[in-house]
């Protein structure tokens, strides 16, 4: 059923849907939040404490995220309420169900997110035939087994150190969320002679100022284990990854993990922001008054999402590779040069350069539609 919400601009959202069926116990929402440039594309997150607000505001990051990387896309997220972990059956019976209550909502394609995956995906494409993300057996471009977000937060690394002087051979590097991004961010980066010096998961977290093997960390976390079982470096809780002095910290797993109250804990000089919405407003305010360049996520991360495109319009995986990198490295770079320019924090400018995007299309739409 449509459902009111109670955020909303001029921007969107353009529709809100609230799929609730007991019997199943199935609770979900999707928020298309503008179609102006094309069909949106989101993730499906499913988690136990997910939240309509939540949805809302990956829902137009994701909208910036499309319209800066230039794709003839809109944005859209959608949650489910519920474990990740459930049982096969479980799970694929709520992801199926829900993907059918959407089938008629062309304005939406569904992708992978935290809590969902390739095979995820191809449940919702039996269901509907409108997801990406999908597994290669499907003629898919699995953007999680192969990194396409971390392939895209690699070049966005490229160009920020470069404005700050920074090497990234030697540079160190703390990842909070060793998952689907935050370890392929870490294979990349060490690939180009970075070192990685503290690792987190829900678990805890590993640190080792010497450097850390990062496919060891890899392969502990793929034989379902946790980062802090690394027999090497010292443990320390989850949150422990926020104390470690770097050059680099990429966030890459919840929202608002750094707020108000634990951004002073931060010692580095440079962010990637590999998760949606990981800062509050404030948190990102301190950080630029302190000198630390924040480089937003719907610039850094976007490489999933263009990999996404890519796949829907039928693209082979190197040319998404491609596209990634050059995306990501032309609007990082255009980004942090408007925002000194302009003397603005990097993130006024990704708006300002998003919206821009976005209101041009509107403008080309019957009645100016959203």
């Amino acid at each position: 059923m449509a459902s009111t919400f109670p955020f909303g601009d001029d921007l969107g959202p353009a529709k809100v849907i609230h799929v609730h069926e007991p019997g199943l116990g199935l609770d979900a929402v999707l928020v298309v939040d503008n179609v102006a440039r094309g069909p949106s594309i989101g993730g499906l997150r499913m988690a136990p404490d997910v939240s309509a607000e939540e949805c809302f505001r990956l829902a137009r990051a994701m909208t910036m995220k499309n319209a800066a990387a230039g794709l003839p896309h809109g944005g859209g997220k959608s949650v489910l309420w519920g474990d990740p972990r459930l049982p096969h059956e479980r799970k694929e019976r709520l992801i199926r169900a829900f993907a059918h209550a959407l089938r008629n909502e062309s304005d939406y394609i569904f992708g992978p997110d935290m809590g969902t995956d390739e095979t995820c995906m191809a449940w919702i494409e039996d269901e509907i035939g409108r997801a990406v993300g999908l597994p290669a057996a499907l003629g898919g471009i699995p953007l999680d087994e192969i990194g396409a977000t971390g392939w895209g937060l690699s070049h966005a690394a490229d160009v920020a150190a470069r404005h700050l002087g920074l090497a990234l051979d030697g540079a160190r590097v703390a990842i909070q969320g060793f998952g689907a991004v935050g370890r392929h961010a870490a294979r990349f980066l060490a690939a180009r002679g970075a070192i990685l010096v503290a690792a987190s998961d829900s678990q805890g977290a590993i640190v080792d100022e010497r450097g850390i093997d990062v496919a060891a960390l890899a392969r502990l976390k793929s034989e379902g284990r946790s980062v802090a079982d690394h027999p090497q470096g010292r443990r320390a809780d989850r949150d422990g990854v926020l104390d470690v002095a770097c050059d680099i910290w990429i966030p890459a797993a919840r929202p608002d993990v750094v707020r108000e109250d634990n951004v002073g804990r931060l010692d580095t000089r440079l962010v990637l922001q590999g998760a949606n919405i990981p800062f509050t407003a404030g948190a990102e305010q301190s950080l630029h008054e302190r000198g630390v360049l924040v480089v937003p996520d719907f610039i850094a991360n976007a490489g999933g999402v263009i990999c996404a495109a890519m796949e829907y319009a039928g693209a082979t995986q190197k040319a998404a590779f491609d596209a990634i990198e050059e995306k990501i490295r032309a609007n990082t770079e255009a980004v942090l040069v408007a925002a000194r320019q302009q003397q603005v924090p990097p993130r006024a400018a990704a708006v300002a350069l998003a919206t821009e995007r976005v209101r041009a299309a509107m403008a080309t739409r019957r009645f100016g539609i959203m």
